[in-house]
């Protein structure tokens, strides 16, 4: 509580005290417009709508009659309600914080200050990230996504750094609480890894990550160099969605170049002493693809082909192409000029994205995965440019 007057007290501390409880309830007021603002743009009453239609689906009667197309309403519904849900949570929230806020001007109660000020923090927090959702409004932003990793020319430093960034968007998708899953993997030669796929399954986990595909640079003293030079260092981070095979693209066993070998993990554990890993290479347009994590050759081989399907359309896609047959190669360029974002560690530290200016100078934090700041603003970015 205020304290009350007595000998030597100065009554300004309760004025200040008040003025700052004062200050967070309006703050929290003046919350209410864009929360609100928020429900619009998520458009709350159409995801409602769209829920009370898909519960109407399930008590059909032949509902579980066709598993896949029952196992699809269920999911979506399952999204709707949880976006719902997580919106609604907000408004009581702020509703709850307010509340709060008058309850402790009225008693006088310092001892609220901190508590009612940090859930405001929290609250504009988690009103910003929701309203960063709504960006993700792509046809495929809520697919899982599969994160493909080749160094640039260079050898043993390339490839170290390509496996920097493999670590990088791993410990990333654990930080978000993703499945984070090993596809397929090549050891360096001395270092690193020459190539790496890894698919991270979870909501939303393509329309976050498609920021980050490109080229992506490294400045920074070698630790492969007797001297203490410097170097400059490359490495491709290929993003897609992993898309559901409609039977939409079929593909010519005589296009396929299949090999087999043995399998290994990341930093050259072994998985299988068996061939059972594969690699297949689509010879119209030179795409590799490689899986190696399945328990066997066969799963491997299918795993692989879901994926080629899946680069294929996405290539298809981005391009505008007409058919899967106007695709006529695939050129990376992995060098300077073409990076999206560069990374230095010497003579400073500073992590800054080439096409948002967004930049961090927390580049150990960077590397352990804190990248949420340039994957927002290439969001923000990326729907100005569209607008």
């Amino acid at each position: 509580m205020i304290k009350s007057y007595h000998a030597g007290y100065d009554p300004t501390e309760d004025t200040v005290l008040i003025i700052a409880l004062e200050e967070a309830k309006y703050k929290l007021i003046g919350m209410r417009e864009p929360v609100a603002d928020l429900g619009s743009a998520l458009r709350i009453d159409e995801l409602k709508s769209r829920i009370a239609e898909l519960d109407a689906l399930t008590l059909a009667d032949n509902f579980w009659a066709d598993q896949q197309n029952s196992s699809k309403i269920l999911k979506e519904s399952k999204q709707l309600k949880d976006r719902v849900e997580e919106y609604e949570r907000l408004c009581q929230r702020l509703d709850d914080a307010i509340m709060m806020a008058e309850m402790a001007i009225e008693e006088n109660d310092e001892s609220m200050i901190d508590e009612i000020k940090s859930e405001a923090d929290a609250i504009e927090a988690d009103e910003d990230r929701m309203r960063i959702e709504v960006l993700l409004s792509g046809e495929y932003d809520a697919n899982n996504a599969i994160l493909s990793f080749h160094p640039g020319a260079g050898g043993t430093e390339a490839q170290d750094w390509a496996l920097m960034l493999y670590r990088m968007y791993t410990r990333w998708g654990e930080r978000h609480g993703y499945n984070v899953k090993l596809v397929d993997w090549l050891d360096g030669e001395e270092a690193g890894l020459k190539s790496a796929t890894i698919m991270i399954e979870g909501l939303n986990a393509y329309g976050y990550l498609k920021s980050e595909n490109g080229v992506h640079r490294l400045v920074r003293v070698s630790p492969f160099d007797a001297s203490g030079r410097r170097h400059t260092s490359f490495a491709s981070v290929e993003v897609m969605p992993e898309f559901t095979d409609d039977g939409s693209i079929e593909i010519n066993d005589e296009d396929l170049e299949i090999t087999t070998h043995k399998s290994s993990g990341a930093g050259g554990q072994h998985i299988n002493k068996t061939e059972s890993a594969i690699r297949i290479v689509h010879k119209p347009t030179g795409i590799v693809v490689g899986c190696q994590t399945e328990r066997s050759q066969l799963q491997n081989k299918e795993t692989a082909l879901k994926m080629l399907k899946a680069k294929l359309m996405e290539i298809k896609e981005r391009e505008h192409l007409e058919r899967i047959e106007d695709i006529q190669g695939v050129k990376t360029n992995i060098e300077w000029g073409a990076q999206i974002r560069s990374y230095v560690f010497m003579p400073y530290t500073l992590a800054k994205d080439a096409r948002t200016g967004y930049e961090d100078g927390n580049i150990q934090a960077v590397m352990d995965g804190d990248i949420d700041g340039f994957i927002n603003a290439y969001l923000k970015w990326n729907a100005a440019g569209r607008k």
